[in-house]
């Protein structure tokens, strides 16, 4: 795997790996017929908004690192009851 796929794969890097494994999944499924997947990819797109603005206040902050591992985004999720987006 190279290093940008591993990236993109990283637990800790990537927040969105599920919404982006859906929507890819869903255009797998409906022949690459993207009206089909709208619901997706909005999905995705709010989840990299939400993770966005959580990094830039985080960075405001000067809370090292910008992004929250895994397990602390999985315990702010907690905290709010599921996913926001």
């Amino acid at each position: 795997m190279d290093k940008n796929t591993r990236k993109v794969r990283n637990q800790d890097i990537n927040p969105c790996i599920d919404e982006s494994d859906a929507s890819q999944k869903c255009l797998d499924v409906n022949n690459y017929e993207k009206s089909m997947c709208s619901a997706y990819f909005q999905r995705y797109k709010n989840c990299r908004k939400y993770w966005h603005n959580i990094m830039v206040t985080r960075r405001r902050e000067g809370v090292k690192p910008d992004m929250p591992s895994a397990a602390e985004r999985q315990e702010m999720l907690a905290a709010l009851g599921g996913k926001p987006y």
